[in-house]
């Protein structure tokens, strides 16, 4: 495929991306009215009911797939458990339109290991790109406030993480996306009430954080993921990493709309290199040369 999407890519593209930009713009508004890991915690739980009642009316579920790859769940459920915790802590100290910019880094994250994992080979396009995002990366974080550097850390680790998960993910193709995404979503909510329960902050939510809570955990996970694969699944993989990089516009927008905030001119200018530099990336891959684009935990 070529050219412009087909008319009916569009509106999938189009609810894909309006979705897809909600993850911190979720993680901010939870903020005042719960602690962040307990947020977390309670996002993917709903999400996990959701999918797997979901897979049992349906009878789509296979539950002995648990039992055979259990260490394979194990490990993706606690990459995903730990960028999603840092990503609703950064909040705090980071406003979503920034988060958002700074987690495309996520697609750097990804070539690095797999150029010194999987052994995966760069063109020099490929590589000028990543440089591009590089520089971005540094206007973006240099020399700012001690909250940005904060924020932006952990931002930066988040998304190494989940780079991380998806490289590791990679050993499970073949199982069935339904089984995989709700074990990998059944692992992640274990491994955020323990981290939970750990840090003492096992708190009941509010009435006032209910709504968000169930609002979260339908659209940023089992909707968000939903759109997700079905756009992957019918558009070439290059025109999906393209398309994803224009999320950040998008949770810019809800950010000023919601919070009245937006990223300070370095951040803007450091942001749209960053996001240059992931565009040039995404044109030239192919589904031979490396995995699906890196988005923001779930």
């Amino acid at each position: 495929m070529t050219g412009r999407p087909p008319i009916h890519i569009v509106p999938l593209l189009v609810a894909l991306l309006a979705v897809d930009s909600l993850h911190f713009i979720f993680a901010r508004l939870l903020l005042p009215h719960i602690a962040p890991q307990t947020s977390a915690l309670f996002v993917l739980t709903i999400a996990a009911v959701e999918i797997g009642a979901f897979g049992l009316i349906t009878r789509q579920l296979h539950l002995n797939i648990l039992r055979r790859r259990l260490g394979f769940f194990l490990a993706v459920g606690l990459l995903v458990s730990l960028s999603t915790t840092i990503n609703y802590e950064a909040v705090a100290f980071v406003d979503p339109g920034t988060a958002t910019l700074l987690a495309q880094t996520g697609t750097l994250w990804a070539l690095g290991l797999g150029i010194f994992w999987l052994r995966e080979r760069l063109s020099p396009k490929q590589l000028g790109g990543a440089g591009l995002a590089v520089v971005g990366l540094f206007v973006m974080t240099y020399q700012a406030g001690d909250y940005l550097r904060v924020g932006s850390l952990l931002v930066l680790t988040s998304a190494f993480l989940y780079a991380l998960h998806a490289a590791v993910a990679k050993r499970g193709s073949d199982i069935d996306f339904l089984d995989f995404f709700f074990f990998r979503v059944l692992m992640t909510t274990l491994f955020l009430l323990v981290f939970t329960g750990v840090r003492g902050r096992l708190d009941w939510p509010s009435a006032a954080a209910w709504p968000f809570l169930i609002l979260a955990g339908t659209t940023d996970v089992v909707i968000s993921r939903a759109l997700y694969y079905m756009a992957l699944r019918r558009m070439p993989l290059s025109l999906h990493t393209i398309a994803l990089t224009l999320s950040p516009i998008a949770t810019i927008l809800w950010a000023l709309a919601l919070f009245d905030t937006l990223p300070g001119p370095r951040q803007l200018v450091g942001g749209l290199l960053v996001l240059a530099g992931v565009g040039v990336i995404g044109l030239l891959r192919t589904s031979g040369q490396s995995s699906a684009p890196i988005r923001k935990s779930e």
